[in-house]
């Protein structure tokens, strides 16, 4: 039997982005809420009975968080052009160097209405 556990959290951030569609907008700074949300997921530890204490999930989640909040995210350290899939892979990144390898990373817009989710087999990185 496996469970999964997350954390959701937001962070406000400017951006531009050289694209072909909607080219005009996307090339001036803009800012959204971006919202993510973190999975974790495994079997209870015996002794715990949890698959990760939620208070450390949410200090990754936090710490994370400090990252973005209120940043020109095209000026982030090693995340590239910020694109949905970008951000998935740097928030993946950033808890896998914390030592926790998550199982379901996902990012979205809601205002927009846009979303990516990035799936991992923590067996298989």
């Amino acid at each position: 039997m496996s469970f999964e556990i997350s954390q959701k959290f937001f962070f406000e951030a400017a951006h531009t982005l050289a694209r072909e569609v909607e080219a005009e907008g996307s090339r001036r700074m803009h800012g959204h809420t971006y919202h993510a949300e973190l999975a974790v997921s495994g079997r209870p530890d015996p002794k715990t009975g949890m698959v990760m204490d939620l208070a450390r999930l949410r200090a990754m989640a936090s710490h994370a968080r400090e990252r973005l909040d209120h940043r020109l995210l095209n000026e982030v350290e090693g995340l590239g052009p910020p694109t949905l899939e970008n951000l998935c892979a740097y928030l993946w990144r950033a808890f896998d160097s914390q030592g926790c390898v998550p199982s379901r990373v996902t990012v979205w817009r809601e205002g927009m209405g846009d979303s990516c989710t990035l799936t991992t087999d923590p067996g298989k990185r």
